[in-house]
C-alpha cells in the first residue's frame, strides 16, 4: 500500500465497513420474516459483528495520514507568484451536435477583451456545429476520434500551438458557462499552473440547470475523494467542471502523459495526472447556467451519472481504463 494514499484507502474502508453495517440492519427484518433459521441469523450477526474490522482499520489509516504523514507531504514550500500575460488569451470549445449554442458560445469569447482567438473542436457533429463556429468567427476542426477525453485532448494540444499565447482557456460550447468568468480564472493563474472552476457556490448556479441534487454532491463526494488522494497538494470541491485556464507551458509537459481514450471522466483523470506530475491546481468559483439543447454526457440523468461517478470513483483510487 503507498504511504501517501493512507486516507485515501482509509475512507474507502470506512466506507465498506457503513454499507456492510447497514445491509445486515436491513435484512434483518425479512431474515426474521422469511429466513428465520440459524444459518441465516448466524450470518446476519456476522455481518454486522465484522463491519467493525474494516472501519477500525479505515479510521486508523485516516487518522496516522492527517496527524502523522501529513505535514510531510504537503509540497508547497512556497507559494508560487509567477506573474504571466493573462492579455492574450486562445480558448477552445468543445462541442458535440451544438449547432444551436456554439455561434452564441464563440461570440461570447471572442467580446472579451483578453481573448485572442477561440478555437472550437467537434467531435464529429452530425449538424451544422462546425458551420456555425466558423461562422462566429472561431478556428475549427474536426476531431475523429470518438469520445469526449480525445475531443478535450485535441482542443488542449491546438490551443498550446500558439506561442502567442501563454494561456489556453478550456471550455464547452453549450452555453453553461460564460466568458466574463475568465477574469475571475485570471486572479488565481499567478498562483497555479491550472485554475479550475467550481459550480458549488449556490448563489452562482442557476436553478434550472442539468446538474442535478444528486450529481452536485456526487461531483463534491468525489472532488474530496481526489483531494484526499493528493492529501496536502490540492483542494477540490467540483471534478465535473470543463471551464480550465491552463499555462501552455505546463499543458506541453503534461499532454504526453494523458491517455485520450479516456472518455467521459477525463476530467478527473487530468486533475489527477497533473498533479501526479507536480502540477499546482487551484480552484475558483464560477458561475453555471442552464445549457442550450440537450446533454449528451454524463449530466443526462441520474442513473447515467452514477455509472459515471463510480468510474470515477474506480480511477481515483485504483486505476483510470
Amino acid at each position: 500500500m503507498r504511504r501517501e494514499r493512507l486516507a485515501l484507502y482509509g475512507i474507502v474502508l470506512v466506507l465498506l465497513a457503513i454499507f456492510a453495517y447497514s445491509l445486515g440492519v436491513l435484512i434483518a427484518v425479512p431474515r426474521r420474516l422469511f429466513f428465520d433459521t440459524p444459518q441465516a441469523l448466524l450470518f446476519n450477526e456476522l455481518l454486522i459483528w465484522y463491519s467493525g474490522f474494516p472501519f477500525l482499520v479505515g479510521w486508523g489509516f485516516i487518522l496516522l495520514d492527517l496527524f502523522i504523514l501529513y505535514p510531510a507531504k504537503r509540497r508547497n514550500d512556497f507559494i508560487k507568484h509567477d506573474n504571466i500575460n493573462t492579455q492574450t488569451l486562445t480558448v477552445v470549445l468543445t462541442a458535440y451536435n451544438d449547432e444551436a449554442s456554439i455561434g452564441p458560445a464563440v461570440r461570447d469569447f471572442l467580446d472579451h477583451p483578453a481573448v485572442k482567438r477561440v478555437i472550437v473542436i467537434s467531435n464529429n457533429s452530425k449538424d451544422r456545429t462546425m458551420d456555425a463556429a466558423e461562422e462566429a468567427g472561431a478556428l475549427v476542426f474536426n476531431e475523429s476520434r470518438q469520445g469526449y477525453g480525445a475531443c478535450v485532448y485535441r482542443a488542449l494540444s491546438e490551443g498550446c500551438r500558439f506561442e502567442d499565447s501563454e494561456i489556453v482557456v478550456l471550455c464547452e460550447g453549450d452555453m453553461t458557462f460564460r466568458a466574463y468568468d475568465i477574469d475571475k480564472l485570471m486572479a488565481y493563474i499567478p498562483h497555479a499552473d491550472i485554475v479550475t472552476g467550481t459550480r458549488t457556490v449556490e448563489q452562482l448556479r442557476a436553478k434550472d440547470t442539468q446538474l442535478s441534487t444528486f450529481m452536485f454532491y456526487g461531483n463534491v463526494f468525489v472532488g474530496k475523494l481526489l483531494e484526499i488522494k493528493h492529501l496536502g497538494n490540492a483542494t477540490f470541491s467540483d471534478v465535473g467542471t470543463t471551464y480550465k485556464a491552463c499555462r501552455s507551458a505546463a499543458l506541453r509537459e503534461l499532454l504526453p502523459k494523458l491517455n485520450p481514450e479516456i472518455n467521459l471522466e477525463f476530467n478527473p483523470y487530468f486533475l489527477d495526472v497533473a498533479l501526479q506530475s507536480g502540477l499546482r491546481i487551484l480552484e475558483a468559483p464560477i458561475s453555471f447556467h442552464k445549457r442550450i439543447g440537450e446533454s449528451k454526457g454524463g449530466n443526462i440523468d441520474n442513473l447515467v451519472a452514477l455509472k459515471l461517478g463510480l468510474k470515477m470513483i474506480r480511477g481515483i483510487v485504483w486505476r483510470w481504463s
